[in-house]
């Protein structure tokens, strides 16, 4: 039998016109006055959007388990579905009250094959922390929000209840947050296998769910218990994570219970949502949900739970991609979060995915892509480019996401400027074979020149099972040309741009107009350049270069050059030439040396 009952008031308050909360005063009850035996009553949505009743029997509390100081109640589920069910991915956040007051958030669950629903509860102390960090007038302004229990109405000894057989250490090297499903709507099995481990190392896991994302509208207010979804993407493709509101008030929520991502401040859509089924599973139970409408931001991610507040929209980066060259013209639009670490890796999920998942795509194609990316406030970041499969098997769709990846990365891996990126517009046209060629030879026609004099460079390329190709450059040699010898350097456009970049021993980053001039000065791929280089030495610094400089000058600049803001080279790129854009993408480079008279 429990003791614990969910008391509400029914006030509830309008938000983006159609979006109700329920309104709670719940009183909460701190771990120190929590002991095994206590009986109680936990709430979470089986299926449908009304949370429903489990009774809770407490076996103790671990402390100091979840961090330091950090205590987690240990806890029995009884009752039909919890036992036959179990703990699953969904559940986090479900609110626990003990007497009638809330207690905390079921958070965890104990390893794999679990005969028995037993889980860990997030106290309700260690929750509200979060609104401490989330400071706004909202926030003071809610009379109804229950007071906060600090550090001092916690057990601070270390050890175990007991009333838990075992040690403490056997016991926490089992407990694990339970998950919060992930879901990939309208990705490919194969585009999520490929960026697993991308969102692994962002601090995502993929994990089994099942369900889809829409805005349909869900009158039916939030509660302590209902289903809540954070939105990673959203539109033609979608990925959301859903667990459990734990507390409400008028202006915001808590739930989870412990973090999706713990990247602190984060700004991620909040949708309501509705439970399919839950899915029992010995290895993995999991709810097979719905998101649904819009109902504000997640603007806290921290080690106890999230933090939501409504009425607020999320800053997303809109996304056009269109592919033509198919059997029609296709057309992608969709929103990815706005984050360092997850927008680059979202991207190039979903470009990946865009491409990968069409009838049109096949392991001998080639994408010609010319986009843009617009920052806020600086100049569009140029995107022109071609992509083929490459030797090991790897195809164009993943090196075309690797690409955007990596310039999305480079933009916000700096640490002056936190960069507000509007809008993203990717056209690929797409040619049903491989394009691509490696420089097999060049020569000069001369051996010797003069300053002034021109020379032609023939080139060689040998295309993907196609006839040589030969193009010649013509190169005029620099009137300040020094007597000696010059080293002619023909290359692709990557070997170019990781000559030319920062040299990473550095360790120093540029700001972000720096970084965004870089990026437009990079080379395309689809060209071959002729570099001439002289023995001086050149000079970077951020996106400016200063070839040649003489000794005097370096020695002026040696300061720049001992605080890191200035790179030296040894050679100068004097000047550089390039071909027309040819429809292959080249490969290869070749040193030539030409004697200066």
């Amino acid at each position: 039998m429990r003791k614990g009952v969910l008391p509400l008031l029914a006030l509830s308050v309008s938000l983006l016109g159609s979006v109700l909360i329920a309104q709670t005063s719940q009183p909460t009850i701190p771990v120190s006055q929590i002991h095994a035996g206590m009986r109680g009553v936990a709430y979470t949505v089986f299926q449908g959007v009304k949370p429903e009743p489990m009774d809770v029997e407490v076996l103790g509390v671990l402390h100091n388990v979840n961090g330091p100081k950090g205590d987690i109640i240990l806890v029995r589920l009884h009752g039909q579905k919890p036992e036959y069910t179990g703990v699953v991915a969904g559940m986090s956040g479900s609110p626990v009250y003990l007497d009638g007051k809330l207690a905390g958030a079921l958070a965890f669950r104990i390893g794999e094959f679990s005969k028995e629903p037993i889980a860990g509860v997030t106290p309700i102390a260690d929750m509200l922390e979060i609104n401490a960090l989330d400071k706004s007038p909202t926030e003071e302004a809610s009379a109804s929000k229950p007071a906060i229990t600090n550090a001092a109405g916690k057990t601070a000894a270390p050890g175990v209840s007991s009333s838990i057989p075992g040690s403490v250490e056997s016991l926490a090297q089992l407990l694990k947050p339970i998950d919060a499903p992930l879901v990939f709507n309208g990705f490919s099995e194969d585009a999520v296998r490929q960026f697993a481990p991308q969102f692994a190392s962002a601090g995502i896991v993929p994990v089994m769910g099942a369900g889809s994302v829409s805005e349909a509208k869900q009158p039916e207010p939030l509660e302590p218990g209902s289903a809540v979804s954070a939105i990673l993407v959203r539109g033609d493709m979608d990925i959301a994570a859903t667990c459990t509101v734990t507390y409400i008030d008028p202006q915001r929520l808590l739930a989870c219970g412990h973090p999706l991502l713990q990247f602190g401040s984060v700004d991620l859509p909040m949708n309501k949502a509705e439970v399919l089924a839950t899915l029992p599973s010995p290895l993995n139970a999991f709810k097979i949900v719905n998101t649904t409408e819009r109902a504000g931001v997640f603007v806290q991610d921290r080690h106890t739970g999230i933090l939501g507040v409504f009425g607020k929209q999320p800053d997303m980066i809109p996304v056009t991609l269109t592919i033509h060259g198919g059997s029609g013209m296709k057309e992608f639009h969709y929103e990815v979060l706005n984050n360092p670490r997850l927008s680059p890796v979202a991207m190039m999920a979903t470009v990946f995915n865009a491409l990968h998942g069409v009838n049109e795509f096949g392991e001998e194609i080639t994408y010609r892509l010319n986009g843009t990316i617009d920052v806020k406030g600086f100049p569009e970041v140029g995107l022109r480019n071609m992509f083929v499969p490459a030797e090991n098997g790897q195809p164009a769709a993943m090196a075309a996401a690797l690409s955007l990846g990596e310039r999305f990365g480079r933009i916000y891996d700096n640490p002056y400027n936190a960069p507000a990126v509007k809008s993203v517009n990717l056209d690929f046209d797409l040619v049903r074979e491989r394009r691509w060629a490696r420089l097999e030879s060049a020569r000069t026609d001369v051996t010797e020149a003069r300053p002034g004099d021109q020379v032609i460079v023939e080139t060689v390329l040998a295309p993907y099972r196609g006839e040589r190709v030969v193009r010649q450059i013509p190169v005029k040699i620099p009137t300040s040309a020094s007597k000696g010898t010059l080293r002619i350097l023909v290359s692709d456009g990557d070997t170019l741009d990781r000559v030319n970049r920062t040299n990473p021993a550095f360790g120093r980053k540029l700001d972000l107009a720096s970084t965004i001039a870089l990026l437009n000065k990079e080379h395309s791929n689809n060209r071959l350049y002729v570099s001439l280089l002289e023995a001086d030495p050149e000079a970077r610094v951020a996106d400016k270069v200063m070839p040649t400089l003489p000794i005097s000058v370096m020695n002026v600049m040696e300061g720049m050059r001992g605080n890191q803001e200035m790179i030296v080279s040894g050679e100068s790129n004097v000047d550089e030439t390039s071909t027309p854009s040819l429809d292959y993408v080249v490969s290869g480079a070749q040193l030539l040396t030409l004697t200066i008279k």
